[in-house]
């Protein structure tokens, strides 16, 4: 029944109006604060809905292939729907508290796909790892809400933006800091990043629809719903840059040490995530670019990670990379639809990735004073090394001499699988250009996020891009000559190698960092609290009862049942109070 007036109103939003609004029902009255459950259409969460929708219809199709011999394959898409039924509530919902049950629901349905296999001990730690990741940054959202009903009144999208004007910059700021807490939870940015790369122990759709496409892009969202909050607030607005600018290097690092095709992709993720966070931080010059990042990545990696996938398929579920090489000769369709992500990520131009990332490291330098280098040379590094990486991984997977073990037969994919990954392969190389194309995205996220004022960066537009694309092709060049060629040999196992190298191998330590911040001084404080609860207080509790026990003992012997002590004991009280007034007077 919710569809028609849903319906109605897209139809109405093609004819011209931008911003839609359903109010559902009254959902939380509670005196004064009056909340309705509604639905908001608008260009923003529009760009969300088509992404959601047409990517995962294509990664569901992917699946019927991919799964077809899981004898749990039912279950798998029904959190597989749940999930998409989760993410359209969170990016549809027209308060904070709504959003927020989306959020939850999403956070759920992740937990229950990334453990899917939960025969598997490690499988399982890894849903337990991003759950309990997970909860962290959603406890700074949840506080975020809170605040925003103590400052604003009320947490639905209108009313804060409306009040964002009036509100004190440090209220904001802290708002702010808490949003990009519950941000950096759900995308995966630092330092909540560490269950990123563990979640690929799912099924590989999984990692296309939840880990590419759409969950990790939540906190994205977030921040670029929250442009008033953030464009009042500077400070917080600069640290979203800043943890976009690490995040986007720290997964840069990582993923060039990657063995594992979907964990280096998962790095890969990190990265470009991080790319759209340092545009989302950067105010108005950046929201577009980092919402038209976020649907130009969800196509190329989506692919990419369908195409891993495909590979996986046909090489008996081998995920190392060193035990590859060739494959392009026997899985073509693989290699070209995963080649196009490929290009697209490089922001090779034509392709999608230049139309969008190359905006962004534009974008970044932009400003005054030292920021816009420091932003800037981070993107333009970024790109350098993403070039190098990703080529690794394409050239170690279909170029050079073949790896395989013994008894390895690679195979093209069905159609079921390859049909999509051929239509998120024309996304990777059109998608960009169209978005792009006489700023047509720009202009239709202005009425949510503001026109796009005509910036000039430190550096001019075609050094910048010339710039970007000598590193882009020395990053190619170096990988090329390491593990493409004919002549570069890649050993099957990883070689001894630098220190930096094995910490990228290890997440950056990342895993021993919180375990030693958080984790055992948790378990230490744990057995403290429940030790002083056991010795202290239990123990009190229980002397205090056997002292009134004993008080209670000594007592009972004065009942004795004999009326003559009862007389006796009468007596001496009367004595004593005789006594007392006698000395008295």
């Amino acid at each position: 029944m919710l569809a028609v007036p849903i319906v109605a109103q897209l139809v109405g939003m093609a004819s011209g109006e931008r911003s839609l609004h359903s109010a559902l029902w009254d959902w939380v009255p509670a005196g004064t604060f009056q909340l309705k459950a509604g639905l908001l259409v608008d260009p923003l969460s529009m760009s969300f809905v088509l992404l959601i929708t047409f990517v995962g219809s294509l990664i569901h199709v992917y699946s019927l292939g991919y799964m077809e011999e899981d004898p749990d394959r039912r279950r798998f898409f029904a959190y597989l729907n749940l999930f998409v039924a989760a993410m359209l509530l969170l990016v549809l919902a027209d308060s904070y508290l709504l959003l927020f049950v989306g959020w939850e629901g999403v956070g759920l349905a992740s937990y229950l796909l990334i453990g899917f296999w939960n025969h598997n001990p490690a499988y399982a730690t890894a849903a337990n790892k991003a759950f309990f990741v997970n909860r962290v940054g959603d406890m700074g959202l949840s506080l975020a809400i809170m605040l925003m009903f103590v400052t604003f009144g009320a947490v639905d999208y209108a009313t804060v933006a409306e009040g964002a004007g009036q509100a004190s910059t440090a209220t904001l700021t802290a708002i702010g800091l808490l949003l990009l807490l519950g941000a950096c939870g759900k995308s995966a940015q630092f330092p909540l990043q560490s269950w990123l790369g563990d979640a690929m122990a799912g099924p590989t759709p999984v990692s296309a629809l939840i880990h590419a496409a759409t969950m990790v892009t939540a906190g994205v969202y977030l921040v670029v719903r929250s442009n008033p909050i953030y464009n009042a607030a500077p400070n917080a607005q600069l640290a979203v840059a800043i943890v976009g600018a690490v995040t986007l290097l720290y997964g840069a690092i990582v993923g060039c040490a990657k063995d594992d095709i979907k964990k280096a992709l998962a790095a890969s993720t990190m990265s470009q995530i991080g790319y759209m966070m340092l545009a989302a931080g950067l105010g108005p010059v950046g929201y577009a670019f980092a919402i038209m990042h976020l649907l130009t990545h969800g196509f190329f990696k989506a692919g990419m990670f369908l195409g891993a996938g495909s590979v996986m398929h046909g090489m008996n579920d081998t995920v190392d990379m060193r035990r590859f090489g060739g494959l392009g000769k026997y899985m073509k369709i693989t290699w070209a639809t995963f080649g196009l992500g490929w290009l697209a990520i490089l922001g090779v131009p034509p392709f999608s990735g230049f139309w969008s990332k190359d905006k962004i490291i534009e974008a970044a330098f932009v400003g005054e004073g030292i920021r816009p280098w420091l932003l800037g040379g981070a993107a333009l590094i970024g790109a350098g090394v993403t070039a190098f990486y990703m080529s690794r991984l394409f050239f170690m997977t279909f170029e050079g001499e073949k790896r395989w073990a013994k008894g390895a037969h690679p195979h093209e994919s069905p159609l079921t699988m390859t049909v999509p990954m051929m239509v998120l392969a024309v996304g990777s190389a059109l998608l960009g250009f169209v978005l792009s194309f006489n700023s047509m995205f720009a202009h239709w996220l202005a009425p949510i996020v503001g026109e796009h004022g005509e910036e000039h960066p430190v550096l001019s537009v075609p050094v910048i891009t010339g710039l970007t694309l000598l590193l882009v092709a020395a990053g190619v060049y170096l990988a090329w000559t390491r593990y493409g060629r004919t002549a570069a040999v890649v050993p099957t196992t990883p070689p001894q190698a630098s220190l930096l190298t094995r910490a990228a191998r290890a997440d950056l330590y990342q895993d021993a960092i919180n375990e030693g911040l958080f984790m055992r001084p948790g378990q230490v404080l744990t057995k403290t609290v429940v030790g002083f609860d056991d010795q202290a207080v239990d123990r009190g509790a229980m002397g205090i009862g056997g002292l009134v026990a004993a008080l209670s003992g000594w007592a009972r012997r004065f009942q004795t049942g004999y009326a003559r002590s009862y007389a006796m004991t009468m007596l001496a009280g009367v004595v004593a109070v005789l006594g007392t007034l006698w000395v008295i007077q």
